[in-house]
């Protein structure tokens, strides 16, 4: 295969490259995603994992809205990221109110961060009709809060919120706001598309006005201009990059898109378009984070417990999946036919998926992945497994998710399989005992009766469980690792059910996933039946079967 991508600067471009800073709100924007909330050493993971990606600044919250934000201060203090600088968010000082005597702002100088992010309004209408002050105090609010913080020595970054809608209702106005927060010493300026309702060509103008307004106040002092945009049109991405070659050298977002509503720009997707797709133009994070995007994409859902994207640009699992026999037979060519960028270089991976779309390339793909096969495929070989693989998905199965399931169907297609065990019948029962009209008491039991190894030695077992496929897994293991003992390190950590053809009703077809997963990997094996207690259990089985498959040497499991 050919693997051609590079990450390297275009050798026609010799001018050095531009440097794109990545503020990451993460830990405040992206915490007012539906369902997240990060603990106080949630918080603090994060930073220092930031910071080892090359994190230009890390907002950590806002130290008067809470206790955990203010102590996020402290502790960050105690132990301070080694290159990312930290930034304290908080708001103009309120209406009719001195600076000095406003508690948010007395919150955010006297926080432990490097920088102060102060938000304002830069819109006519919201200064207007949502915060009620008239446009001169509004004015006045981000003078007096500017000047107030940059007396105390911190670093001032402005926020300019909806300043894209105000902008296009009233710019005169919108440039204003800059104007005030250039003249009291903002370091960094950051154009928000706060409702996430603007185009591309909008942003783009919209940046370029703010350049030209923020160096003619300010011609001597280079003030940065950054971008801040959200997801509602789908477009926070393209967004940031319109902003980005309009001029912008700030870029907030955060990781894997949190935010409200559609949430954030995905500050990994911009990492890795500026850093691959301009030739060199411009450059992000730390050498080497780029291969361990992906990686960190992982750790965050983990961490904030959402199911991850799959088809998240650059480091979904999808991102880099084939299953189509004819795209699948064009990157066994040479990978650049279906990828425009090799997986590696985002340390992803590519996934050849096996489904009745296959062709014989998916198949030969397969087996070279997992080292199914020591020489090269045989022909008639992969035929037959195309043919079973085929039939199989015509009655509910789908391998695409179920690699110890499909590993187990080549080994039988090959003729070198040897079962661990035969099944010969199982049965659950649900009890329950009505101990009075609000209160029962639930016991689920299983029994299954097996020969196992190849002496056929009879096993007939029980075992109760916290429902049936519980019951069921205990009593086949009860029954199997007697004679099998390297089953004790192998767990099940997830268990999915699908209903295939819902329109049936109560005798639709279900389908099972279960993953299982040992001290040297994860797998998942797959079950179909009428009955979801019987496709629980043919998913059970092969679980165990890969997993003895895998770790036993077949002649030393032919003599047990």
């Amino acid at each position: 295969m050919n693997d051609t991508f590079s990450a390297s600067k275009d050798p026609k471009n010799d001018k050095k490259p531009v440097r794109i800073e990545l503020y990451d709100t993460s830990l405040r924007d992206g915490a007012q995603s539906e369902g997240v909330s990060f603990s106080l050493n949630d918080k603090l993971a994060v930073t220092y994992r930031l910071d080892d990606l090359g994190i230009d600044y890390i907002e950590g919250g806002y130290p008067a809205s809470n206790e955990k934000d203010k102590a996020y201060f402290e502790r960050v203090s105690e132990k301070k990221p080694s290159l990312a600088s930290v930034c304290a968010f908080g708001m103009t000082r309120r209406k009719g109110v001195k600076p000095e005597d406003d508690l948010g702002l007395a919150a955010l100088v006297e926080s432990n961060a490097e920088v102060v992010t102060v938000v304002g309004k830069s819109s006519a209408f919201q200064a207007k009709n949502v915060l009620g002050v008239s446009l001169e105090e509004n004015l006045a609010m981000i003078d007096d809060t500017l000047r107030f913080v940059a007396r105390t020595g911190k670093r001032v970054f402005y926020d300019a919120e909806h300043f894209f809608d105000g902008w296009k209702d009233d710019p005169e106005y919108s440039l204003e706001t800059l104007r005030a927060a250039v003249r009291a010493g903002a370091e960094a300026i950051t154009l928000c598309d706060t409702n996430g309702g603007s185009m591309p060509n909008e942003i783009a103008a919209g940046v370029s006005a703010a350049l030209e307004a923020a160096q003619k106040v300010s011609p001597d002092r280079k003030v940065i201009i950054g971008i801040h945009t959200h997801n509602d049109c789908g477009l926070a991405v393209a967004n940031t990059l319109a902003a980005v070659e309009a001029g912008a050298t700030l870029v907030q977002g955060t990781i894997n898109g949190l935010g409200e509503r559609c949430g954030n720009a995905d500050l990994l997707v911009v990492a890795a378009n500026l850093s691959l797709k301009f030739n060199g133009k411009y450059e992000t994070l730390k050498p080497g984070a780029l291969e361990r995007l992906t990686q960190f994409s992982r750790f965050m859902y983990e961490l904030t417990n959402i199911h991850p994207n799959v088809a998240q640009p650059y480091v979904g699992a999808s991102a880099f999946a084939h299953k189509g026999g004819m795209h699948v037979n064009g990157i066994n060519k040479d990978s650049k036919s279906y990828e425009h960028v090799s997986p590696a270089l985002v340390g992803n991976e590519r996934r050849v998926l096996v489904s009745e779309l296959s062709g014989k390339s998916n198949i030969v793909a397969f087996l070279k992945k997992y080292q199914l096969e020591e020489e090269a495929p045989n022909p008639e070989t992969v035929a037959k497994i195309l043919e079973k693989v085929t039939h199989k998905e015509s009655l509910g199965y789908q391998y695409e998710a179920a690699d110890g399931s499909f590993k187990l169907l080549v080994r039988k297609v090959k003729g070198e399989f040897i079962p661990s065990f035969k099944r010969l019948n199982f049965q659950t029962s649900v009890i329950v005992n009505d101990v009075n009209e609000s209160l029962t008491t639930k016991a689920t039991v299983a029994t299954v009766k097996l020969r196992v190894g190849r002496r056929g030695e009879l096993r007939h077992e029980v075992a109760e469980g916290d429902g049936p496929v519980d019951a069921l897994n205990n009593a086949l293991r009860k029954a199997v690792e007697p004679i099998y003992p390297e089953l004790r390190d192998m767990k099940l950590v997830d268990y999915k059910v699908r209903v295939l053809n819902s329109d049936a009703g109560t005798a639709a077809t279900t389908r099972v996933i279960i993953e299982s997963k040992d001290g040297e990997e994860h797998w998942s094996t797959i079950g179909v039946s009428e009955n979801v207690v019987e496709a629980s259990w043919i998913a059970l089985c092969d679980s165990i079967e890969y997993k003895l498959a895998k770790s036993i040497d077949y002649k030393d499991k032919a003599n047990r």
